[in-house]
């Protein structure tokens, strides 16, 4: 039988959209902004197993799509209620306030079945409370970044989204890790609301040199890691992937058939490619004239476009994607080199010439959208799989005590 995905009416809806705003990636490392996430919020981690497997067959765009899904469906399934939740490549972090904990478990057992049968690509989920990670010895704080007004992503400090991580991929606690399974048996196979998520534009190409993908994790001052990064990149407008002159589409968009795939419900498939065609090729003809139609102004949206990207920061990990010179690019693998050997921190790049962009638009008109932005040839999949592997190597080093 069915289930019904219906929220009851108790809880905090409005703890993210009462936190101060953060309008700059820089302002993310400013902790007094943080707050303490209320105990009976959930919070929910997603994986995608063999990744990397996946990138090398040809399947970033499909990737980085099936990573976005979960945030798309409990977004759709909470809204209007702000929440809290970052982009990670191949997997994603979200909070959804209390009320909604029994839809959500059924919106991401969906979200895992869809991934399986249309995809082929296994979802790792898994859920818990703050208040169970708290008694598991891990805190979660939450900063809400939101670079245009009411376009908010989630930053997070204290060790839970790492520890729900771990436990996400059956390690750590082995009573923790129980406790956060999502059974498969609570997929029905019904469709789930994916409405918003596309990937219309075309890999956006460096301008500058390459794109970099870093992943740096363990620092104590990681605001001060990010900034010299960033001093050496040449900080700027020039230094984000996503810009005017990096924006480009084409006609049908190469992303039109993953649109088409996530968005059509129960309908049939190419009554969707059709809709995704129609609705793309309008916009092409809306943003080719300029003009403003029907209260949405290309121009503007263009630039909340450039605005409105993801800076994903958890723990002890941030994670970011730059537009960088040749020369800059030697100079910050020169430094991080240089700060890993003294253990100060762990660090993984990768090194493209494009990126990808995975949009989620809840209105265009009300200028309501977010865009997650990866590096292009694995991006945040291959850093991780590089500091994972500098990590090992480090670890065959260290002396044992006899």
């Amino acid at each position: 039988m069915n289930q019904p995905i219906t929220p009851h009416e108790h809880g905090e809806p409005g703890f993210f959209a009462s936190l101060p705003v953060l309008q700059k990636s820089s302002d993310t490392f400013d902790t007094s902004q943080y707050r303490p996430a209320p105990d009976d919020w959930m919070l929910v981690v997603t994986d995608i197993v063999d990744s990397t497997i996946a990138i090398t067959n040809g399947k970033h765009k499909t990737v980085n799509f099936v990573a976005a899904m979960a945030i798309a469906a409990l977004k759709n399934l909470c809204a209007p209620t702000l929440l809290p939740f970052l982009f990670g490549g191949d997997g994603s972090v979200v909070m959804v306030p209390p009320q909604f904990a029994g839809p959500a478990r059924l919106a991401l057992a969906r979200v895992r079945g869809f991934a399986q049968r249309e995809f082929g690509m296994q979802l790792r989920v898994g859920m818990a409370s703050i208040g169970v990670l708290r008694q598991f010895g891990s805190d979660v704080c939450v900063g809400r970044f939101e670079p245009t007004p009411g376009n908010s992503f989630g930053v997070f400090l204290g060790g839970g989204v790492g520890m729900l991580e771990t436990a996400v991929r059956g390690r750590g606690d082995a009573t923790l890790v129980a406790l956060v399974v999502i059974g498969p048996d609570l997929d029905d196979g019904q469709p789930v609301d994916l409405a918003g998520l596309s990937c219309r534009w075309n890999p956006l190409q460096s301008g500058r040199g390459k794109m970099l993908t870093l992943i740096i994790q363990g620092a104590a001052d990681p605001g001060a890691i990010h900034a010299h990064v960033m001093g050496l990149a040449g900080q700027g407008p020039a230094s984000q992937p996503v810009r005017r002159d990096t924006l480009s589409t084409s006609w049908p968009p190469k992303g039109f058939l993953l649109e088409a795939q996530v968005t059509r419900g129960r309908g049939a498939l190419w009554l969707a490619v059709l809709r995704v065609l129609a609705e793309t090729l309008l916009a092409r003809v809306i943003f080719m004239i300029g003009r403003p139609v029907g209260g949405f102004s290309p121009d503007k949206y263009l630039d909340e476009v450039a605005s409105n990207t993801d800076f994903c920061k958890h723990d002890d990990t941030v994670s970011f994607v730059i537009d960088c010179p040749m020369a800059a690019i030697d100079a910050i693998r020169s430094y991080l080199d240089q700060q890993m050997a003294q253990g100060v921190l762990r660090y993984g790049m990768n090194v493209s010439q494009t990126a990808l962009m995975t949009c989620l638009v809840t209105s265009p008109t009300d200028n309501l959208h977010v865009h997650f932005v990866d590096g292009g040839d694995g991006g945040y999949t291959n850093a991780a799989k590089t500091m994972k592997a500098q990590a090992r190597a480090a670890a065959a080093h260290t002396p044992t005590s006899a």
